[in-house]
């Protein structure tokens, strides 16, 4: 049952957004658990400030701890003084801001991210959070979704950016969680218009030397203008492809234990992986190497593994991804990790 604002529990406004968002949480509760600690990662710009608005509106049926961070890459000469506004701002809403600054500042959008990542995993486990949350929306979901398929990406890649994942293998049980996904830019826009809300904007949006931003500024609006809605659709696509996979999932490990027939799950019999079809034998080998590599192998490593184990031979090698390297001979494939610590062999 979806129970409606209470005026005595919530004093701030109530509209088609916020009970839209009541509802996606219904339906999926362990997104944000009720009663849950959360940090929200702001930027100051519109989709941030909206997910706070939005969480703030919430809160009282919800009962969330909220918690804000901000990080300063140090890229811009005002990102100092847009830090400080927005933690003023932070505060007349009552909430907590934590600020962190990369010294020095990062050399990539790559290095960007993992000091981003790991900054966020530091604070909520310093804050006892159990979910970090960031704004992203169905906008930049199908952006996602159109640069992984102009990369050749595997299927998997083209279910990206989901609604809820483990936030990093070091950061233990905190998960990511990306709730706006029902929304889209135009969405965020408006509330923030609506709301009065303070918006600071990343002038380095607005640098066509980065992929995203080109994608953003030339080819969305074209989608856009020729069908309108677009980007929710592109959205809602991968988000049923990211079912998808995750059924595909469970059916490849079934078919991992028919192949293995109870051998070391670090090892694939060459010759019953042979007898199948090329397709199945790049599903399988997808996830298998996924699943050890703990990322994806890339679709061109499968292609060629495939094409080199068709051609026979006793003995291989693969270099893939991350260090490791796969290895054949007449009648096994294993992998070799990166790491002499944990052993370079799998076989065993």
């Amino acid at each position: 049952m979806i129970l409606p604002p209470d005026p005595s529990r919530t004093p701030r406004p109530w509209g088609r957004d916020q009970t839209r968002l009541h509802r996606h949480l219904l339906r999926r509760p362990t997104l944000l658990p009720a009663g849950g600690s959360l940090l929200v990662a702001v930027s100051g710009g519109q989709d941030s400030m909206a997910l706070t608005t939005l969480l703030l509106d919430l809160q009282p049926l919800h009962g969330w701890r909220l918690q804000l961070w901000h990080g300063d890459h140090g890229w811009r000469h005002e990102s100092a003084r847009q830090a400080a506004d927005l933690a003023r701002w932070a505060r007349s809403q009552g909430l907590d801001l934590k600020l962190d600054r990369a010294d020095p500042a990062p050399g990539s959008e790559a290095a960007a991210r993992e000091w981003r990542y790991g900054c966020l995993a530091a604070a909520a486990l310093q804050g006892g959070c159990t979910h970090v949350v960031t704004g992203h929306t169905a906008s930049d979901r199908a952006e996602t979704v159109l640069l992984n398929l102009a990369r050749g990406s595997h299927l998997r890649g083209l279910a990206s950016l989901g609604a809820s994942r483990p936030l990093a293998p070091a950061a233990g049980p905190l998960r990511l969680a990306r709730p706006l996904l029902i929304l889209d830019r135009s969405d965020t826009g408006r509330l923030c218009r609506e709301r009065g809300l303070p918006v600071w904007t990343d002038s380095s949006n607005g640098d066509l030397r980065f992929a995203r931003n080109r994608l953003r500024a030339d080819v969305m609006p074209v989608l856009e203008a020729l069908h309108p809605g677009a980007s929710r659709r592109i959205s809602a696509q991968a988000e049923r492809l990211e079912a998808q996979a995750e059924a595909e999932a469970d059916l490849l490990d079934l078919a991992l234990e028919g192949l293995q027939q109870g051998e070391c799950p670090a090892r694939l019999p060459r010759r019953r992986l042979a007898g199948l079809a090329p397709a199945s034998q790049r599903r399988l080998l997808h996830h298998w190497l996924r699943r050890h590599l703990g990322r994806e192998p890339g679709s061109g490593s499968l292609e060629t593994l495939v094409d080199r184990l068709v051609r026979g031979g006793d003995t291989g090698r693969l270099d893939l991804p991350g260090g490791w390297q796969l290895h054949w001979d007449h009648s096994t494939l294993w992998v070799r990790s990166p790491d002499p610590l944990h052993g370079r062999d799998q076989r065993q």
